[in-house]
């Protein structure tokens, strides 16, 4: 079974309710949102962004999926980069009440297929907070390899926090240790 797909437009009344449920526990973990971002038509405005960024071909955006089919969470390759870099980067959040329950790593694992797959592309990137072990382990449970500390990456939370960097590279043009 797929465990995600092309985020549409109808997805903004669910991912606006999974977003107002799950605001304080996804908190830590976000950049500071207004209260705008929290409604259907703040979802529908990221919504139809992200779907023109898939569109110009520098994002694909999708949601992750229940076992019954509910919106429980949102995948996305974003900055795709073509030329001689053809990589990309990784960003998922998942529902509080469906955590632990291996959704993530099974929609990681289907995003990176379709990156080195139908995307074409060498290299996915993946950032966590130093102290997010949860999602460090849905990176390398997919293949991901830590390679780094990025100081003040990302303002998470209203203050600039420090990520620990993951990458993948496709096994097709990974180099071959002899």
């Amino acid at each position: 079974m797929s465990r995600t797909r092309l985020v549409a437009l109808d997805d903004a009344p669910d991912l606006a309710a999974l977003l107002r449920a799950d605001r304080a526990f996804l908190a830590p973990f976000e950049p500071a949102r207004d209260d705008a971002y929290f409604t259907e038509a703040g979802q529908r405005r990221v919504i139809a962004n992200a779907l023109e960024q898939h569109a110009a071909g520098t994002a694909h955006p999708r949601v992750i999926l229940d076992d019954d089919g509910r919106v429980v969470g949102r995948i996305t390759l974003s900055g795709i980069e073509r030329g001689p870099f053809q990589s990309c980067r990784l960003g998922y959040l998942v529902s509080q009440h469906a955590n632990g329950r291996g959704l993530a790593t099974s929609a990681v694992g289907e995003v990176v297929g379709v990156a080195f797959g139908e995307l074409g592309l060498h290299r996915v990137e993946a950032g966590t907070l130093l102290d997010n072990v949860r999602s460090q382990r849905v990176l390398e449970r997919n293949g991901f390899v830590r390679f780094g500390i990025a100081p003040a990456y990302l303002r998470i939370a209203g203050e600039w926090r420090d990520h620990v960097l993951f990458q993948r590279v496709s096994e097709e043009a990974a180099p071959r240790v002899r």
